[in-house]
């Protein structure tokens, strides 16, 4: 078992992936009811092995995991106030996060609007590009393997937890359609917890149906 000193700008998500476990566990082991909600200055503990560099040592009398220390007001929190909105919000997300999932809506309203084209990948794509300055290419299905893994690395959530934080790539092998069996969807986050783009936004993400090989991507530009 080793600490983790939590930082500003930390996901639960991406500390799962970094650490090689998942949000549940993290959860469980620090008793934190909300993983939406960590903050600065906490001591996460991870079960497991990991290298010795990616933790510090708790120090002080900070309480672990769910314990809390008061927050401002005398409430009780997960852990010590950093005097941002929880892990995960729009707020929490990072500039470039930010960057691309307003990138993303503003491609998908020149495409599509609230309409598919067939062109999701194109609108990814661009998305990325005016974001960030360089092109991705390929398929719905094939923009996984060609995101640059120094500039994107692949997060493991559920759809659910992915469609609260903004900016994230999604991409999936296939979907219930003809054209998508063959060339899979891909999608970026807005953050509104039901909502993503590509070539069109997509009000209901979460309740389509009929997707398989779902992969979450998160820049770390």
């Amino acid at each position: 078992m080793s600490t983790y000193r939590i930082r500003q700008g930390d996901t639960l998500w991406a500390l799962a992936s970094r650490f090689k476990t998942s949000v549940s566990a993290l959860a469980r082991l620090n008793k934190i009811s909300n993983p939406n909600l960590i903050y600065a200055g906490n001591s996460l503990r991870i079960s497991g092995h990991a290298r010795s560099d990616s933790f510090e040592s708790a120090k002080g009398g900070g309480a672990r995991g769910g314990s809390g220390t008061k927050r401002a007001g005398g409430s009780r929190g997960s852990g010590h106030v950093d005097g941002n909105r929880g892990a995960g919000s729009p707020g929490q997300a990072t500039a470039a996060m930010r960057k691309l999932a307003s990138a993303g809506r503003a491609a998908a309203m020149s495409l599509g609007g609230y309409n598919s084209q067939g062109l999701c990948a194109t609108g990814v794509s661009r998305a990325i590009q005016n974001a960030f300055g360089f092109k991705v290419w390929g398929n719905g299905n094939q923009i996984d393997n060609n995101l640059p893994r120094d500039k994107f690395k692949q997060v493991h959530m559920s759809l659910a937890e992915a469609l609260k934080i903004p900016g994230l790539v999604l991409t999936w092998e296939k979907t219930s359609s003809r054209a998508g069996s063959i060339y899979g969807h891909t999608a970026i986050t807005t953050g509104d917890g039901r909502s993503s783009v590509s070539d069109f936004i997509e009000r209901n993400t979460l309740g389509a149906g009929g997707r398989t090989g779902l992969k979450i991507f998160m820049p770390t530009l």
